[in-house]
């Protein structure tokens, strides 16, 4: 298809299994590159990423057709399970929770979306500092 144009913004986010804590700090950049390297080899451009200790969020340019979402998703649950499992990256085996939740955004969502995903760790602070205040 060499006269084909697609502007297609999605995020996905999947979850370790129980939204157990498994991705710890010191391996989170190391898994967000293999993720990047899954979906770079699928012919997909990554626009930001991060790894929660429970989840992850990738936010991407759906370039390649040729490939369905869940096909996609499905590769980089897989490629990436085997890896931590391979690296030992976690502690004990590591999986990820079945299913996702994929979004898709307009080119004028794109910046407010890259910062929300690279800010996840200071959003995840304040939904639990605004968690304990409900709760007192």
């Amino acid at each position: 298809m060499p006269n084909t144009y697609t502007q297609i913004y999605i995020q996905v986010v999947f979850a370790t299994k129980g939204r157990s804590i498994k991705i710890k700090s010191e391996v989170r950049v190391e898994i967000e590159k293999y993720i990047c390297g899954i979906f770079n080899n699928k012919k997909q451009k990554v626009l930001a990423i991060y790894a929660n200790p429970d989840h992850v969020h990738v936010f991407f340019s759906y370039k390649n057709l040729q490939i369905t979402i869940p096909e996609l998703i499905k590769t980089v649950k897989i490629e990436s399970t085997n890896f931590i499992n391979e690296k030992k990256l976690c502690f004990g085996k590591f999986y990820w929770q079945e299913g996702y939740g994929a979004f898709s955004y307009a080119k004028s969502q794109k910046d407010k979306v890259v910062n929300y995903v690279l800010n996840q760790e200071k959003h995840h602070s304040k939904r639990a500092s605004e968690k304990n205040i409900l709760k007192c």
